[in-house]
């Protein structure tokens, strides 16, 4: 899905929810502390290429290197290169400060589970991405502070909110500096400036 797309979906879903409910879910990817503490886990048969590449390129784009992501694998070949290596033992060491942003377009498996069990006592956020067929998956639904579900009937695509997801975690807000601060008290104060 490119950039348009993404925009014409975020668009249409205007004036529901979703745009609301990724914010969230982007915000709290944001907060992640460091790069590559951001680790991005999926179901055995499904691993989340496409996101990770999506955020590594939201952070580059918007100067958030907290959002470059690690993509934690089930099994890695030894020989791939050391970022194509990281196998499901990092969720081990997953700690307070970082991220751990599961995907599960169908049932997590119990070691997945105990893994993300794991993870969240030892301080780590804990954030899903859910398919809801049935109510979705509840055990992994429980275990993240904040997740989303997909239902399989609606406007929105397990593919589409992932590319919501990395868009909304890249939005900046712009903080106002002294001057953009002043203008708007003294447009409080006097009135808009109308024109002659």
């Amino acid at each position: 899905m490119d950039p348009g797309s993404v925009a014409l979906l975020r668009e249409l879903l205007a004036r529901t929810s979703w745009l609301d409910r990724t914010r969230d879910l982007g915000r709290a990817l944001r907060a992640t502390r460091s790069p590559g503490g951001l680790l991005l886990v999926g179901t055995p048969g499904d691993e989340p290429w496409h996101l990770t590449a999506h955020l590594a390129d939201e952070a580059r784009f918007s100067g958030l290197p907290q959002l470059t992501p690690t993509l934690v694998r089930w099994e890695p070949p030894a020989d791939a290169p050391a970022h194509l290596r990281v196998g499901l033992d990092r969720l081990e060491r997953a700690a307070r400060g970082e991220t751990l942003f599961v995907l599960a377009d169908g049932q997590a498996p119990v070691p997945l589970l105990e893994r993300v069990d794991d993870a969240r006592r030892t301080g780590a956020t804990i954030l899903a991405l859910l398919d809801a067929p049935g109510g979705g998956d509840r055990e992994l639904a429980g275990l993240a502070h904040d997740a989303l579900e997909v239902p399989k009937d609606g406007l929105v695509t397990f593919d589409g909110a992932q590319h919501l997801v990395s868009a909304a975690a890249g939005e900046v807000e712009r903080r106002l500096g002294l001057r953009d601060r002043l203008a708007r008290l003294l447009e409080r104060v006097s009135g808009p400036q109308l024109p002659d």
